[in-house]
């Protein structure tokens, strides 16, 4: 009985499958895309810190998704890097180990899109009450869309991963890249009805008040936009609302591959690629997005960068006394 009860807590995990000729370039791509999003997320959100300059609302509130994407990244790169090298029949992992991952997969996921709506919250307050932006975005405000971003993440993917914690389990193989709900409670041989409604319900939730929430605020944006007679005001509003929206078409798309994949058994290997790149596509391109399109935070990168650029050389003139050159 305990020999048995080893072995089940024992998985094998199928990783990411690529033939042995590919799998130097695999591990190198992934390994350029993995120090990209560390790079760039953490440097941004440091560039934010240090700056006084940036603190303000939309810049804090962008840090709540830099750190989410550095978190989603180590999470599922890591491992995925380590079992590159690895034969299937020997890519092992503790049950617990699996369990931990599967809840920060979820996490993640779930911090990505509520992360958006309180950014959503934020654009709609700074555009449609300009005069009241100060006294509703205060410090304490951001400090507590924030908290509530995480907590209600926190809380979701907690029952979530408890319905399938609780379940004895008959199966060993993990059919997926990584660890995720869905490939843990597979491995019970138990009626999954519960796990299947909560699972499906809590998607519902979330996508629907993420979508719900997105749609309305820019609907409301759009009409305040089309009212207002000031060319300067709908500018601002485009140039502060398009990073925004270009992400959550981003992290929509990402996901919506997945769940239409889901549909046809004969793509499983499509599907499992789609779910890498939900969880490594968006991080690696919010920071950049970002950079790009907002005027204060490119600026700050620019003056970094010719700061960088422009450092002095010293070397000894002729006449033996140092100088300074550029």
């Amino acid at each position: 009985m305990e020999n048995h009860t080893f072995i089940v807590n024992v998985l094998l995990i199928e990783g990411l499958k690529v033939s042995p000729s590919s799998s130097v370039p695999a591990f190198i791509f992934l390994l350029l895309i993995y120090i990209f999003i560390m790079v760039s997320n953490i440097g941004l959100v440091v560039l934010i810190f240090m700056d006084r300059s940036l603190h303000e609302p939309m810049y804090l509130l962008f840090c709540n998704m830099s750190i989410n994407d550095v978190f989603g990244a180590i999470t599922i790169i890591p491992p995925i890097l380590s079992d590159v090298f690895t034969p299937i029949s020997k890519r092992y992992i503790h049950y617990t180990s699996c369990a931990i991952q599967a809840f920060c997969v979820h996490f993640h996921a779930c911090t990505s899109y509520t992360v958006l709506m309180i950014m959503a919250f934020d654009r709609y307050v700074a555009i449609c009450n300009p005069l009241r932006y100060a006294t509703i975005m205060t410090n304490r405000m951001v400090v507590r869309l924030s908290v509530a971003n995480w907590a209600t993440s926190f809380f979701f993917v907690t029952i979530l991963m408890s319905l399938t914690y609780r379940l004895t389990r008959c199966r060993q193989f993990i059919n997926n890249p990584f660890c995720d709900n869905a490939s843990l409670f597979k491995l019970s041989c138990e009626n999954l009805l519960i796990n299947n409604i909560y699972g499906l319900g809590n998607a519902a939730i979330i996508l629907g008040a993420s979508i719900g929430s997105t749609t309305v605020t820019y609907l409301r944006i759009a009409i305040v936009c089309l009212r207002s007679k000031n060319k300067a005001q709908i500018s601002k509003a485009l140039q502060t609302c398009v990073s925004h929206l270009v992400v959550y078409i981003i992290l929509l798309l990402s996901g919506g591959i997945i769940s239409i994949l889901h549909r046809f058994p004969n793509l499983s290997d499509e599907r499992k690629l789609a779910s890498i790149m939900f969880h490594v596509v968006p991080p690696s391109m919010n920071a950049v997005i970002y950079g790009l399109q907002i005027k204060a935070i490119r600026q700050k990168m620019m003056i970094l960068f010719k700061r960088n650029k422009t450092l002095p050389l010293c070397h000894f003139a002729h006449d033996g006394q140092l100088s300074m050159i550029v």
